[in-house]
């Protein structure tokens, strides 16, 4: 079984050696289910299980498509998630995002004064283009908050709903179609609305990999500044009480987007990801 050679069929399409050699192992745990342990001891292979990573291979150094397309599932935090060219594949970037909420809730806030009883409080959470559903999945999954999820693409709320099903948490996860607030009433109330927007300017190069992602989950107008705008604008009318807005932001936008908050929002935080970039703000309802 020759590993090098399939790993050069993804280097020399411009993947780096690294992210090559983990995406080769990807492979032959997904299609022939040859772990780590089964490398190590040098179990043998069928040659026609070899030849199909091999053309696995040769598929992605082609079609650049990203290795979590291929295989049709995501690894987020402690899960797998079911994803399609029909929604953004989850990122490291999105669980500081998520860990905020989940201390939210958790009643682990840093708050001078915090609330032991919000660990005991059924939290209810609303996720702003839900996407694969992977962050209203994670928070209802880790605590006991409730979450509707809304997208305006049909296609990703299918996605949404095979991984709810897939958790076991149909009856705390729920998803619907909705352009931002369209369709959330105007009755429901909730602790944190969370989002990860589309939030890259169309000026903006995209890699052959990422430009295989939905565009819409993608690319905002104003600069990648539109729907937090748009978010920040309607928001207050659907938190409770000093409730929570959290986003994740793009590369450059968080000067802005504080500002955006900042009229309806107090204790505004800005948390930075492992590359020093702004990537997560918070901020509760005044």
């Amino acid at each position: 079984m020759n590993i090098q050679k399939i790993t050069k069929i993804l280097t020399d399409a411009g993947i780096e050696e690294n992210e090559a050699k983990i995406e080769v192992r990807m492979l032959f745990e997904h299609f022939c289910n040859y772990t780590e342990k089964d490398f190590i001891l040098g179990k043998p292979l069928r040659d026609e299980l070899v030849e199909l990573v091999e053309e696995k291979a040769r598929e992605r150094a082609i079609t650049r498509v990203p290795i979590q397309y291929l295989l049709g599932k995501a690894y987020f935090m402690g899960e797998y998630f079911k994803v399609t060219p029909d929604v953004l594949i989850p990122r490291d970037e999105t669980e500081i995002l998520v860990r905020r909420a989940i201390e939210i809730i958790r009643g682990n806030w840093l708050t001078p004064h915090p609330d032991p009883l919000l660990k005991e409080r059924e939290y209810k959470v609303l996720d702003i283009g839900t996407g694969s559903g992977c962050i209203a999945c994670t928070i209802a999954k880790q605590t006991s908050a409730t979450v509707l999820g809304v997208d305006i693409s049909s296609d990703a709320l299918r996605i949404a709903l095979d991984n709810v099903t897939q958790l076991g948490i149909n009856n705390r996860a729920v998803f619907r179609k909705s352009d931002l607030f369209s369709r959330v009433r105007e009755e429901e109330k909730f602790d944190i609305i969370i989002s990860n927007p589309p939030y890259i300017p169309y000026h903006i190069e995209l890699s052959p990999e990422v430009m295989q992602e939905p565009e819409i989950a993608l690319r905002a107008k104003e600069d990648g500044l539109e729907f937090y705008r748009k978010i920040v604008e309607k928001a207050p009318d659907y938190l409770k009480p000093e409730g929570y807005l959290l986003f994740e932001l793009g590369i450059d936008e968080s000067a802005a987007v504080k500002k955006f908050m900042e009229k309806s929002f107090t204790e505004i935080m800005i948390e930075k990801d492992l590359a020093g970039i702004d990537r997560v703000i918070s901020g509760r309802k005044k």
